[in-house]
């Protein structure tokens, strides 16, 4: 008998509805639901991945039992084994490590969006370690902590093609990385006539609708907002009677920013002055201006703290801030948060201390501080996430045993050796460990190494719960439409039925992820069965929530920092050792050797990140990573558009097809998350991790990365070029 369910698409983080034909158990077809996100089916016709679902279920290549490592590892021989087996293994070697090291001796290393994060933090802190490792230094982290930091919480962008006067995109390119409702509302924008400014090296699918190219240099974005806050100060463009009244720290700013001349930000950064000027007055005269910032900001190391920190302050002194059609402060969820699930107030600060290095913003301290002052307007943000493990030094703890062992790693829904900075350090630290578990949907380098490989649910098996990790008053999902296929099973079953197995069984009080699901609902008085049936609970946005007048001391209620005000000069960074205005810093020079600029974080569609080569009818899309250079660079170095070609740094080398396209001089961009599943599934291919992997040429070295966040420099990394 067939029957349709309302579900959701798991293969991007927009995790668009679907309705699902189901029949016996299985999904024999899908189609987009125009009811749910993102509420037009049109739009999701753009993507080519939705409509692989059935295919997905019952892929050849999906794991579908537990397995256990019999040969060497990375020799790819396997055994399978009962779930039960399998955990209690993995709990007896974990609880020995735990006797032995000390609970830091776990961590774990996370990825997305096929997965939820709750269950394996309130794992990782009952276990009692401070060690997950994720990729938050380079995507969303650094917006999220700065803008806290600045405006007392975080805020959401908004992009109206009616009500926005001016749009900016920076660092983004919604055509690869979004293709779904704000890529759809980008191209409507463009059709407006009004002004569309788009920021980056590359001249990409976003930027070829725009009325406003720039090309910056790869690295020099803090100059270039330092610029345009140039000229909106000097030129008297910003909101005088907001910057006023609610604005600290503005003479400081404008001493600051005198140097930044658009003569001198375009020796900096290539972009001529004059378009440095108009472009500055555009954004600035067009409000409601939105401006949209993406991972090409958050990938360019100790230049990423500076450029948000210079963007927060564009967009308040513009008078952009909390303003519909531009930017909206969001509000604490009505629903249990993140925090609270996370079980994060158990974590003492006996194993906090135990967090490695010295970050002076991505810290369990700093955490401490920065809720000190949101809870000025109730509001807490998650802080697992935002204090996890600057990945470099776990990857050395583990080889060095330095500041103390780390011999076990859990890893889920991600593929480090392909997704984290520098891959052959990545290799040594992984082949050391004493234990390596992975939870996945298909093989992957990363599992090719592990000691049990644990199948996981994924897209129509599970249901699905988005929250932005409590930040936002909004929840997005929906009910799964089919039991997992084999002995799949839910990343929240993995976590939950370890940690029963030690010790943890009074903090697991729910059957199963739908019953945490309906707890996490409650105090909203809206069911699970309700929220299935529309998919979506938020509320109207409110706007200028800092005039809002407080019922007890009838003052307005501004914004949860230091000064109560948008903190122009940043009292909390200064207060924490950083710098409080927004201070670029020297970028890695070209060397004769390596005289060109690497971009690393490339993405073309059908794929995402590093997942779906499997599936040939995508890989006939693009069967081969590209290596982009302009047609100047390409003469220069005597290849020709199609030829495979080699990139060096001086951490490693990787094999790429030459595109010739439209970009800055002197830089090559080549994409991201790239392997072969087609070669052995062993050593030494394991899924020709090594061959045109980008993460070859990067490195996230302690010492280098941004000493707030810790972000690592994928972006403008000194290397060669030359045909195969």
């Amino acid at each position: 008998m067939k029957k349709s369910v309302k579900t959701n698409c798991r293969f991007c983080g927009y995790q668009c509805g679907l309705t699902a034909t189901v029949e016996n158990g299985r999904v024999i077809g899908v189609v987009p639901d125009p009811t749910q996100y993102p509420g037009d089916a049109k739009i999701q016709r753009g993507c080519r991945r939705w409509a692989l679902v059935p295919e997905f279920m019952d892929h050849p290549e999906r794991i579908n039992h537990p397995l256990k490592r019999v040969g060497e590892r990375g020799s790819g021989k396997w055994e399978r084994i009962s779930w039960e087996q399998a955990l209690s293994e993995i709990a007896e070697k974990l609880s020995a490590l735990k006797d032995r090291f000390g609970p830091e001796t776990l961590s774990t290393c996370i990825g997305g969006p096929h997965a939820v994060y709750w269950p394996l933090h309130r794992f990782m802190t009952l276990f009692g370690s401070p060690n997950n490792v994720g990729i938050g230094q380079i995507c969303w982290n650094p917006v999220t902590l700065i803008n806290s930091a600045t405006y007392g919480w975080t805020i959401d962008n908004e992009l109206d093609p009616e009500r926005t006067n001016c749009a900016l995109c920076w660092g983004v390119n919604q055509a690869e990385s979004d293709n779904s409702l704000l890529w759809e509302r980008i191209k409507q924008f463009s059709r407006t006539g009004k002004p569309l400014i788009v920021i980056d090296p590359r001249r990409t699918r976003t930027a070829a609708l725009a009325t406003h190219w720039l090309a910056v240099r790869p690295g020099t974005d803090a100059v270039l907002a330092l610029g345009f806050i140039h000229v909106v100060i000097a030129e008297q463009l910003y909101d005088k009677e907001f910057v006023d009244i609610w604005c600290h720290g503005f003479e400081q700013l404008a001493e600051h920013v005198a140097s930044f001349t658009p003569q001198y930000v375009e020796s900096i950064t290539g972009i001529k002055a004059e378009t440095v000027a108009e472009v500055a007055r555009l954004y600035a005269a067009g409000s409601p201006s939105s401006l949209l910032s993406g991972r090409g900001i958050d990938q360019i190391g100790r230049n990423s703290v500076p450029t948000h920190h210079a963007l927060a302050i564009l967009r308040a002194i513009s008078g952009n801030l909390d303003v519909k059609g531009a930017s909206h402060l969001t509000e604490m969820p009505d629903f249990v948060p993140e925090l609270e699930l996370e079980l994060s107030g158990q974590f003492p600060e006996s194993l906090r201390s135990k967090q490695l290095g010295d970050l002076k913003l991505h810290s369990y301290r700093a955490y401490e501080r920065l809720q000190q002052l949101t809870m000025q307007h109730g509001k807490r943000l998650p802080m697992r996430y935002l204090t996890s493990a600057q990945p470099n030094l776990v990857w050395q703890a583990m080889l060095t045993d330095k500041p103390y062992p780390i011999r076990s790693l859990i890893v889920m829904a991600t593929n480090p050796l392909l997704t984290q900075a520098d891959s052959s350090l990545i290799y040594e630290a992984l082949k050391s460990l004493d234990l390596l578990v992975v939870l996945e949907l298909f093989p992957t380098p990363t599992s090719m190494l592990a000691d049990y490989v644990m199948p996981s649910a994924g897209a129509l098996e599970r249901a699905l719960f988005e929250t932005k990790a409590g930040t936002s008053n909004l929840i997005y999902g929906g009910a799964k439409a089919v039991e997992p296929y084999y002995e799949r099973r839910s990343d929240f079953d993995f976590w939950r039925d370890l940690g029963m197995r030690l010790g943890q069984e009074e903090f697991w009080p729910w059957e199963d992820f739908e019953a945490s699901l309906e707890a996490t609902l409650a105090p909203t008085g809206v069911s699970w069965e309700t929220f299935c049936q529309f998919g979506l609970y938020s509320l109207p946005e409110e706007y200028k929530k800092h005039e809002r007048i407080d019922r007890h001391n009838g003052k307005p209620a501004g914004f949860a920092t230091i000064s109560g005000k948008v903190e122009l000069y940043n009292e909390l960074l200064a207060e924490i050792g950083g710098d409080p205005l927004p201070s670029p810093q020297m970028l890695q020079q070209p060397k004769e050797d390596f005289p060109l600029s690497l971009i690393t974080g490339a993405r073309y569609q059908p794929f995402y990140a590093s997942s779906f080569r499997q599936f040939a009818s995508l890989r006939s899309v693009h069967p081969e990573p590209w290596a982009e250079v302009n047609s100047g660079t390409a003469a220069i170095l005597g290849l020709k558009d199609g030829c495979r070609v080699w990139v060096e740094t001086e951490r490693g080398k990787a094999r790429f097809t030459l595109k010739v396209t439209e970009m800055c001089d002197n830089t090559v961009s080549v994409e991201y998350g790239w392997w072969y599943p087609e070669m052995s599934a062993s050593e030494p291919a394991l899924g020709g991790v090594w061959g045109a992997n980008a993460n070859v040429l990067t490195n996230a070295d302690y010492e280098t990365a941004d000493p707030l966040i810790g972000t690592a420099t994928y972006n403008g990394i000194p290397c060669r070029v030359w045909g195969v």
